[in-house]
């Protein structure tokens, strides 16, 4: 079969590197090897498939400067917009993101990490130990990649059907002959998180004269730690905006009303006889102002926030406070060795080993005196003593403006503190990933086959670095007065302080831990079925897929489990080692029903312990009526157990921060409002958890679309997809508890005066997701002096993102630009649009990544109409930044590459969405790059 010029344009436009016979003499054309493309089972010649599949070739990769995993998903275009990346994971989670320390994951379509499958050479790898859901990318040996397949399709019958929302699969080399050192630098303009690497590359043995080859690739790479602080859009105090830190907790300590402390029940505002129940001295009139208790201290918005009695509080801009990328140290390795034997057969053996480092670090901690004794909450039963050397300077101050009456001298002072002495709250998490491969692969007559058998373990654990402290002596320092909550910038704590609260400091306590394994021995045979139909012979490829998945989490495993403040143990989560197996068989027919139209039927069958079985198909075709254009479209069923997690998961409990939530059994909506009565704001616990009785997810995947390529210097593609998934599981969402609360009464619990103190909101199978876009690719190429450029262009355009609590609801309005927490941000539209021109020795690349604009979270002000601040935009700006960079191979086995990523130095566009449950301040760590202009520098040199 010769490659037409449908394939040729489409091999270009996705730089596919066919691998091509020699040629016939006389000129004739080049024909094919038969290959194996992701998402099919079948080895064939041809280069356009029915399903829509991404290729991303080492060269691109390095021309946009991308050195991680984790990178390219950021600028993939169908990759969704969710919290998978480590900004995203940098400050205090929150439900579903709990257990994510350290980890990237891949999200295609918005999907989920846990529903993309990832591969490593065609077969699974282990998940992340922590959680136990996704994989983890960091541990992808990025530098030995050779190419990524991206199959935009869900539920593949080869691989498995919980890939609801795609595959990728990361492809290395397969043998290298020779020896290679590569050094790369990304060292940001405005300083903090440059990124180096280095990799050594050698191998030896010619598969072909010598019957072996054998290889290793051992990588190093390191990212700096970049600050919040270090960026100047990195900043909560824009009130005017719609955005401002909820926090009162501060540097220079803000005094709270409380029952036999200093104020009582508060104090009597000269100025309209308001209460006044938190209090800064910094703030009142005729003080110094909330910015001289330090850089990040400012005004605290009452207004914004509906709370009346903090006018002259302060609020501290914690949110700026957390690192917006972790420091992160990797070492990988991948190893192979391949050997031929008989007429056509080869054996392999492959080792892929990494660990990685990631150190997350946010604001110091936040004390309240309150007479709790809760290590969970950021209150703690201390209070400042009558004779504390700062005393007089908080008292004198109150009684200057408020007057003596509601001051109770000589009672101690309660108050909400941050704790910067303490040190910034750091929590390092270490993986140690491998997987050990053994197969055979060849040829049995006229039939393909390859089989194997492999091992692989992720193991993670978190460890207190610093910030956390032992309850009792943390009490017992702050109440002693050696540590002073009302120091001014410039003056210091006692060397007395100091030593005791390192004295208290619990670093090097284990949080928890946990390993994901995963044994799998699969088997595949393909070849064609002796019989043909008028488009060609028919061929079937069948398999086999066994595997154990086994997970293990551990709390704290200390033998005297001393009380520290504040530590995010998750003790009710400790799980001994479970396991489920999984035995399917699939196949796939490939039926060439015309010359120009193509059916390929596919069915697999999986057993899951503990689930029982299930049969999902998958159906695809091609019609090409003429040379240059081909439609194509597929439909499948996929099948989603529940993860170890969401079945046993003990129950913990959050304490809900936010201000804006009342109870709905008095106030339908839920909707704080405390003009309304029966509306007053409630802060219950909210509870997490697993559910054994959890039933699987199951989906429907939709497809259709075309590939026009009238020469081979123009390729278009375009496809619309649409997946629809049902008995979705998530912990329950808050909004459908309040929107149904009807139906979920229970939920909502209550003390014996009916006031609500927790909500239950563990794991349930929620009604659903429906989402639907079109994906478009295309390139066109030419020569330009004494040169040849390429113009491609590729985009994602999300139709509809609906949702439904319950199956028995009707679809939810459309969500597409609208802001979603925690979970994907459906943008509209997002496209790379890329120009590369080369000539001899040089080749230079420009390239645009644009994101959409979206509708902006509403402040709670906003939303209940009590207060709209003078410059609110409900519209986030689009998003656009320019990569260039380019190479030189002017001496013989050296390539040099420099470039520049954002060229323009464009900052992330502000949102005002509330920092307590997602990370990024005044910005959307799941859009934008915070780093800025950057410059890169790579070497390569084979020896």
């Amino acid at each position: 079969m010769t490659l037409n010029k449908l394939g040729m344009a489409i091999a270009m436009a996705c730089m596919i590197t066919p691998v091509v016979a020699h040629a016939q003499q006389g000129g004739e054309p080049q024909t094919l090897d038969k290959v194996r493309v992701t998402g099919s089972a079948i080895k064939r010649t041809d280069v356009e498939t029915a399903l829509p599949i991404t290729v991303i070739q080492k060269a691109q990769i390095e021309a946009q400067g991308i050195n991680s995993a984790e990178q390219l998903m950021m600028y993939l275009n169908i990759a969704g917009n969710g919290s998978d990346n480590l900004a995203a994971n940098g400050g205090i989670v929150s439900e579903e993101q709990r257990g994510n320390n350290g980890v990237s994951g891949a999200n295609l379509r918005g999907q989920g990490a846990d529903a993309t499958l990832v591969l490593l050479n065609g077969r699974r790898v282990a998940s992340h130990g922590l959680k136990g859901r996704a994989v983890d990318l960091n541990a992808i040996p990025f530098a030995a990649i050779d190419r990524v397949e991206v199959l935009r399709d869900g539920a593949s019958a080869m691989y498995g059907t919980d890939a609801i929302g795609g595959v990728i699969n990361f492809i290395t080399r397969r043998d290298y002959q020779g020896a290679q050192v590569s050094l790369n630098t990304d060292t940001t303009e405005a300083g903090g998180g440059n990124m180096y690497s280095a990799n050594l590359l050698a191998g030896g043995g010619d598969l072909a004269n010598d019957g072996w080859n054998v290889f290793g690739s051992l990588s190093v790479k390191s990212n700096e730690i970049l600050r919040g602080t270090d960026r100047d859009f990195s900043n909560t105090f824009q009130p005017e905006r719609g955005l401002s830190p909820d926090s009162r907790g501060t540097p220079f300590a803000t005094v709270f009303n409380q029952a036999g402390g200093l104020i009582g029940s508060g104090l009597t505002d000269p100025l309209d006889g308001s209460r006044q129940t938190a209090i800064n001295i910094l703030d009142i009139p005729g003080g110094a102002g909330c910015e001289s208790g330090g850089a990040m201290m400012g005004p605290y918005d009452h207004r914004l926030w509906g709370s009346a009695s903090s006018r002259y509080a302060c609020a501290y801009d914690y949110p700026s406070a957390a690192i917006i990328q972790q420091p992160q140290k990797n070492v990988d390795f991948i190893g192979r060795g391949t050997f031929a034997f008989g007429n056509g057969h080869q054996a392999f053996v492959e080792l892929t080993a990494s660990r990685v480092e990631v150190r997350k670090a946010f604001e110091p901690n936040q004390i309240s005196s309150s007479t709790s004794t809760s290590a969970t909450a950021f209150s703690i039963d201390s209070w400042y003593p009558a004779s504390g050397a700062n005393y007089d300077r908080v008292y004198d101050a109150l009684a200057g403006y408020f007057g003596t009456a509601g001051l109770n001298y000589g009672a101690p002072i309660a108050y909400r503190w941050r704790c910067v002495a303490c040190g910034p709250r750091s929590i390092e998490t270490q993986t140690t990933s491998w997987r050990f491969l053994a197969g055979l692969e060849g040829q049995i007559g006229s039939w393909d086959y390859t089989a194997g058998v492999s091992r692989a373990s992720s193991d993670s654990s978190s460890t207190l670095v610093s910030g956390y402290h032992y309850m009792d002596q943390l009490k017992a320092v702050l109440g002693s007065g050696l540590i002073d909550p009302f120091l001014l910038p410039g003056e210091s704590q006692s060397a007395a302080g100091m030593a005791a609260l390192e004295a208290a400091s619990a670093a090097g306590v284990k949080l928890y831990g946990g390993e994901s394994i995963l044994t799998q021995i699969d088997a595949t045979f393909s070849g064609e079925l002796g019989f043909s139909l008028p488009g060609g012979a028919v061929m079937m490829a069948t398999g086999i897929d066994l595997r154990r998945e086994e997970y293990k989490f551990q709390g704290d495993s200390r033998e005297t489990a001393r009380a520290i403040f504040n530590a995010p143990f998750d003790d009710a989560n400790a799980l001994d080692k479970v396991h489920r197996d999984v035995k399917a068989v699939f196949a796939e027919f490939y039926l060439p029903l015309h010359d120009t139209l193509d059916v390929t039927l596919a069915g697999r069958y999986d057993h899951y312990s503990g689930f029982g079985a299930t049969t999902n198909p998958k159906v695809s075709f091609k019609w090409q009526p003429i040379d240059s254009l081909a439609f194509r479209g597929a439909y499948s069923t996929g099948f989603k157990v529940p993860s170890f997690n969401q079945l046993f998961n003990g129950m913990s409990e959050q304490q809900y921060a936010g201000l804006d939530l009342a109870d709905p059994a008095s106030c339908p909506g839920g909707r704080a409002n405390e003009t309304v009565p029966g509306c007053e704001m409630i802060r219950p616990v909210e509870i997490f958890g697993g559910k054994a009785d959890l039933k699987p997810e199951e989906s429907e995947q939709r497809s259709l679309g075309f590939v026009w390529s009238p020469s081979d210097r123009f390729h278009l593609s375009l496809d619309w997809w649409e997946i629809e998934r049902l008995e979705t599981i998530r912990a329950a969402a808050r909004d459908v508890l309040i929107d149904n609360y009807d139906q979920f009464t229970a939920n909502w619990i209550r003390d014996a005066s009916g006031q609500v103190v927790a909500i239950d909101r563990r794991y349930i199978n929620s009604g659903g997701t429906l989402t639907s876009g079109i994906e478009l690719d295309s390139s066109l190429r030419g020569e330009l002096a004494g040169g040849t450029w390429q113009l491609g262009f590729n985009g994602s355009y999300i139709d509809t993102f609906k949702t439904k609590g319950l199956a028995s609801l009707p679809w939810s309005d459309d969500l597409v630009g609208d802001y979603v927490r925690y979970y994907n941000l459906p943008i509209k539209w997002k496209h790379t649009l890329g120009f590369t021109w080369s000539r001899g020795d040089w080749a230079h690349t420009l390239t645009q990544v644009y994101r959409h604009s979206y509708k902006d979270e509403q402040p709670i002000s906003v939303a209940n109409g009590t207060y709209v601040p003078s410059a609110w935009n409900p519209e986030v700006d689009s998003y656009t930044v320019y990569n260039y960079s380019v190479s030189w191979t002017g001496i013989d086995q050296l390539k040099v590459t420099a470039g520049i990523r954002n060229l323009l130095d464009t900052d992330p566009p502000f949102t005002a969405h509330q920092n307590d449950y997602a990370a990024g301040a005044a910005w959307e760590t799941r859009i934008a790059d915070p780093r800025g202009r950057s410059w890169l520098l790579a070497l390569q040199y084979d020896f």
